[in-house]
């Protein structure tokens, strides 16, 4: 990517709407829907609820579930970009993230993610090929905006 693509200010919108509200007012903790519909420009609607342990619908994505789909595919695409500059060619990718949420300093927040990436390349050295995930997370603008350490457990392997 060329150095203006990082430096010009990149902005993202999205509608979130409460679409328990049908359901009725929050009269009281325990009776009201957490269901959320986000809208997004040219994309479909995303559906979504707290945690179950929040009393949300636990089939619904939660802002949870989220946070740590976009550190894992925030540095997949980071991986990916950097693989094809060094001409590594990635056949396989699979992440097994997990993200810890605690009370911590006295409030619930998250402590870490583990992102847990499978590669598999075409050919290729996989020594150089692992270290790449290192670079991808310094470029990831994602694990660069939040307070907790993003971990990652990577492996390798060649196909032959």
């Amino acid at each position: 990517m060329s150095e203006s693509v990082h430096v010009k200010p990149h902005r993202y919108e999205a509608r979130v709407t409460w679409s328990g509200a049908s359901e009725g007012a929050t009269e009281s903790y325990e009776s009201y829907s957490r269901d959320w519909t986000a809208e997004l420009p040219a994309k479909p609607p995303l559906r979504g609820s707290a945690d179950r342990t929040f009393r949300g619908d636990m089939t619904l994505f939660n802002p949870e579930d989220l946070l740590v789909v976009a550190l894992s595919t925030c540095h997949l695409l980071s991986y990916l970009a950097l693989c094809a500059r060094a001409k590594i060619p990635v056949v396989g990718y699979v992440d097994e993230a997990q993200g810890t949420m605690t009370l911590h300093e006295g409030k619930i927040r998250f402590t870490e993610v583990v992102l847990r990436p499978r590669v598999s390349i075409a050919s290729g050295d996989p020594k150089r090929a692992l270290e790449l995930h290192e670079k991808a997370h310094a470029e990831c603008f994602i694990a660069n905006s939040v307070n907790f350490p993003v971990r990652h457990d990577a492996t390798v392997e060649v196909l032959r």
